[in-house]
This record gives C-alpha cells, sequence and structure tokens, in this order.
C-alpha cells in the first residue's frame, strides 16, 4: 500500500508540473494536422472486423486506391470498431490511418511468408541476425504527409510468436518493427495503442519532421528488445505526452552501426522528448549505444520514470566512431531503479569482425539537472573511453535518494571532465565543484578559463 500511494504521489507531483509545461510547449507546430475530405472504409473493400478473417486483401486494396485515385487534401482510410486480422501492408502518401475507439488492427501469427527487405544501410545487416530483416507490421517507405490516428484504436503485433523464436533461436532473420518510417517526411501519429510488438514498437529511420504524441505502447517486462520509440539517423522529431512500458529502452535515439554507419553519416539531430511516462528493466531516455552517424541537439525534459532499470542511459562503444553531443535531459522524476544516470563507452555488440577498435565516439557537452529520484539503487556511473574521454559532462540540481542496507558505491567515474553542482549523494572527484550557478554559468566561465582547452 505504501508502495502504491509513494507512485501516486509521484505522479501527481510530475503531472502538476507536466501539465503547466504543456500549456506553453507542444510540438504540434512541427507538422500541420491534416483534414481529409475524401473518406473511405477498410469495409468498403471487404474488411471483417470478427479477429478470425485476413484482411491483407483489404487492407492492400485500400491503399493501392489511395495511392492511385489521388484526391486533392488526400484520403482518410476509417478503420470502425471490431478486431481486424491482418499480414503487413505499406503505407502511402496524403493519406490518414484512422482507428476508431474500439478498432484493433491485429497481425496474423503466421509468420513462415513475412515479407523480407534490404537490410538498412547504416546497419549492413539486420540488427539481430545476418541477412535481410522482416518488413515491419505497417511500413511507409519514401512517403510523405502521412497520419496514423484515431480515438485510441489499438495496433497489436501479437509478438509473442516472434519473441519465442527469439529466445529459442530459431529467428532466421531480423523480427519485423511494429511500425517503421523509411525515408519520410512529415509524418503524425497519435491517439493509438501500440501493443505486443514483435521487435521495436515505432521507428523513424532516415526521416524528417516527425511528431508522436498522445500515443500509448505496451509490452510485456520481459519481451525482448521491443524499444518503444527509436529515432534513427532522422531529424526534427518529436516525442511527447506518451506512455511507455516495454521490455526494453523506453526511447533511444539511433543512428547507425559501426563501420556501417560511420560510412553512411547520417546523424539523428534535433530530436525532442517532452512529457513522457514510463517503465521498463533497461533504460527510460538512452542515446544509442548504435549512434555511429552521429546524435545532437537532443532535448529530454518533464520525464517520469518507475520500476526502471537507468533512468538516463548515454551509451556508445570503442568501433562505434561518431559523436554524441548537446545533449539535454531536464526535470526527471525516478522511482525505483537499479541506476538513476549512466554515460558508459563499453556497451553494445559489433555487426561483424569489421569494425575498427580505433573507431572512438566523441562524447562531450551533455547537461543532466534537475533530478530527483527515490529508491535508487546506484546513482551513477560515468565510464568513458581511455582515447576519448567524455567532456564537458555538467549534472546540476540532482537529489537521487538510495535504499537501505548494503549498497554498491553511490558513483563510479574513469576518463571524464566536467562539473558538479548541488548533487546528491555527491560525485565522484573527475566531475569538479564550482561556483553557485547552473551548467550554462559553468560553461561560460569556463572558456574564460586557462584550462579550457581540456575540453576540446
Amino acid at each position: 500500500m505504501l508502495r502504491f500511494l509513494l507512485l501516486i504521489l509521484l505522479c501527481l507531483v510530475c503531472a502538476i508540473a507536466n501539465s503547466a509545461a504543456a500549456r506553453v510547449v507542444t510540438c504540434s507546430g512541427l507538422v500541420p494536422f491534416r483534414y481529409r475530405n475524401d473518406k473511405i472504409s477498410i469495409r468498403d473493400f471487404g474488411g471483417v472486423g470478427d479477429g478470425k478473417t485476413l484482411n491483407t486483401k483489404a487492407f492492400r486494396e485500400a491503399i493501392y486506391r489511395i495511392q492511385h485515385l489521388k484526391r486533392r487534401g488526400g484520403t482518410l482510410l476509417y478503420i470502425p470498431p471490431g478486431v481486424y486480422l491482418t499480414e503487413s501492408f505499406n503505407l502511402t502518401s496524403h493519406m490518414t490511418l484512422f482507428l476508431a475507439r474500439g478498432a484493433v488492427i491485429k497481425a496474423t501469427k503466421y509468420t513462415r511468408n513475412w515479407p523480407l527487405i534490404a537490410p538498412l544501410p547504416s546497419y549492413g545487416r539486420g540488427r539481430e541476425r545476418p541477412g535481410g530483416r522482416y518488413m515491419s507490421f505497417i511500413q511507409g517507405d519514401g512517403v510523405q504527409d502521412v497520419i496514423i490516428t484515431g480515438d485510441y484504436g489499438i495496433v497489436d503485433g501479437q509478438g509473442d510468436v516472434w519473441w519465442n523464436m527469439w529466445r529459442r533461436r530459431t529467428l532466421r532473420f531480423t523480427r519485423p518493427n511494429l511500425v517503421e518510417f523509411l525515408n519520410s517526411m512529415n509524418i503524425i501519429i497519435s491517439n493509438v495503442i501500440f501493443k505486443n510488438s514483435p521487435f521495436w514498437n515505432i521507428h523513424p529511420v532516415y526521416s524528417s519532421n516527425i511528431v508522436i504524441r498522445h500515443v500509448t505502447i505496451w509490452a510485456p517486462r520481459d519481451s525482448p528488445n521491443t524499444d518503444g520509440i527509436d529515432p534513427d539517423s532522422s531529424s526534427n522529431v518529436c516525442i511527447e505526452d506518451s506512455h511507455i512500458s516495454t521490455g526494453d529502452d523506453l526511447v533511444a535515439v539511433k543512428s547507425g552501426w559501426d563501420e556501417y554507419g560511420i560510412a553512411y553519416g547520417r546523424p539523428s539531430i534535433g530530436i525532442t522528448i517532452r512529457r513522457v511516462t514510463g517503465s521498463s528493466p533497461f533504460a527510460g531516455i538512452a542515446v544509442g549505444s548504435e549512434a555511429s552517424g552521429g546524435v545532437e541537439n537532443v532535448l529530454a525534459e518533464h520525464i517520469t520514470l518507475y520500476d526502471i532499470g537507468v533512468g538516463i542511459h548515454i551509451k556508445t562503444n570503442s568501433g562505434r566512431g561518431g559523436f554524441i553531443r548537446n545533449i539535454t535531459v531536464s526535470d526527471v522524476h525516478i522511482w525505483n531503479a537499479r541506476k538513476g544516470i549512466k554515460i558508459s563507452g563499453d556497451v553494445g555488440d559489433h555487426p561483424d569482425h569489421k569494425f575498427n577498435p580505433n573507431a572512438l565516439p566523441v562524447v562531450k557537452d551533455v547537461t543532466i539537472r534537475n533530478v530527483w529520484g527515490v529508491k535508487v539503487l546506484q546513482a551513477g556511473l560515468i565510464q568513458g573511453l581511455r582515447g576519448s574521454p567524455f567532456t564537458q559532462i555538467c549534472l546540476s540540481d540532482i537529489n537521487l535518494q538510495g535504499i537501505s542496507g548494503p549498497r554498491t558505491p553511490p558513483w563510479k567515474c574513469s576518463h571524464v571532465f566536467g562539473a558538479a553542482h548541488r548533487v546528491s549523494p555527491w560525485p565522484c572527484s573527475e566531475l569538479t565543484s564550482h561556483r553557485p550557478g547552473s551548467c550554462a554559468s559553468y560553461h561560460t566561465g569556463l572558456m574564460g578559463q586557462k584550462g579550457a582547452d581540456n575540453w576540446a
């Protein structure tokens, strides 16, 4: 009962703070929400929502009609209440997929003939297995002006059949994502529930101008690699006002894998994450570890995490190359975590033996401020690389309360340079104390000091 009351209190505190922020800052201006004059229903194409009839033909014919019988302003495809079983399908430009309340688009569990597509060039192969990868359940490739929305209808990936193949090591290729937009722009995903993804849930890759808001993403805590939202080599992505509870990172910013990501060279730039709540045995807000094309200009704020593995995790490895810079995380509430903050240089595997171990990533200009946590087993770990220490790491106004009984040291640090201001428990000596003020004032003062060159 006490645990429940504490969680409710935490949520109320965060709701008050977040609602105030919501009145002044949203992502709605990034991609305008379009009203479609032309409307069709999946039932017009023979769709049957009995949970048994296979509706693949209906979905593909409806989308073919939208693509080829173009209407000014685009077309809305309406999914009425019911359970519509289907195989994977492709979206087209200038369309809205609208799920009514009580509507479920459910993936078939018959995986034998699931379509295969080419691996992403920034990964060089499938993320789990060599070769290609299974097409995402809902796929958009080279599309623009697409909206997935509704009255909290459900997209159900029925991922347990895929999770079991992963556990039994019988996968031939990499599992499908639930939703993927590839080489696309001007995308909105809102007011929909996504559940039981076979692999990553929502994956914008090589795309720009993406808004994901008012969504719920759910998968069991033991479901493997079911990341919530993974912006990947994409720009101008906004994620806000959503709840995510999965078996892996809730939000993970990526940009390719080792030598393939370095060669492709497309960074993730301009990622905004606001007012997200959730739970996971892994990370709440993550950058990496596949960030070989670079990640910069990430803002995550007003985040509430509970029963979490690591609250904030910035992760990379030798061989990754690339850069992670100008990352700001602020106003985070954490309840019950293994680690509050982790910035690590030894995380993640490699696609093959062709990677260059001397391709060292550059991690710099990371600001984490206004973080509050209770029942945090270890406050933080910051582990840079000997040949490429992490620099300009600044922690400010952080209070992470531990649990009673034996515990590991509150902080562990190596190969890092930075500063700390009003941090409890006090961090490692590598993060120096400084005059009263924010991280911003610290950076401003530092550049006028004699030792500023050490931060290059």
